[in-house]
């Protein structure tokens, strides 16, 4: 029989992202963060490729970030008031750390389990922060998928690519629970 966690699962059936924009400082110090950091490297990890890695990004880096946002989104075309969503996602931030996706060449472990390691990684991140008390969120948005921006702002490599920023400090409102997806809409059991 399996001893159960009865602590653990309760936070993860509760789990809920806090919206960045309600986040706050103080945010973890550098020894709260590493712990966090921690959680996050013991996503499962096929052959131990560790395809990512994390960039901390304090507030001077996530200013700096926010003021390149207009001349890219202006190269793309991009409305004004998307792109002012994105310079308040970096500006207003206090903390954020990019989970950053590394492929590795390896012939045992296709592209797309690290791909998914890496999401692991974000996940584990996001979690690790709730469960310590911090408010914590995911967020990508199209400067994430933007080579240019992603390459001279966060300086990656060809190859590499952002998961996620996962936005964490200090919840400064909880937002009402959302409704939840119907296990039975997506839930197949096979039992023959």
């Amino acid at each position: 029989m399996p001893d159960p966690n009865q602590a653990a699962l309760d936070f993860l059936l509760t789990r809920r992202s806090r919206p960045a924009k309600t986040l706050r400082t103080p945010v973890p110090d550098e020894a709260a963060l590493r712990t966090l950091l921690t959680v996050a490297a013991r996503t499962p990890d096929h052959k131990k490729l560790e395809p990512w890695r994390f960039i901390v990004l304090e507030k001077p880096a996530l200013e700096r970030l926010a003021l390149m946002v207009p001349d890219r989104a202006e190269a793309l075309g991009i409305a004004p008031e998307t792109a002012e969503k994105m310079v308040r996602q970096f500006a207003d931030a206090d903390l954020v750390v990019a989970v950053i996706g590394v492929p590795r060449d390896n012939d045992a472990v296709p592209e797309i389990e690290q791909i998914l390691s890496a999401g692991a990684a974000c996940y584990g991140l996001l979690s690790a922060a709730l469960a310590a008390g911090w408010g914590a969120n995911w967020l990508t948005g199209w400067a994430a998928f933007d080579r240019p921006f992603i390459e001279s702002g966060l300086g990656l490599r060809s190859h590499e690519f952002v998961a996620g920023f996962i936005h964490i400090g200090t919840e400064t409102s909880a937002p009402p629970e959302r409704p939840r997806p119907n296990l039975d809409a997506i839930t197949e059991w096979q039992r023959k």
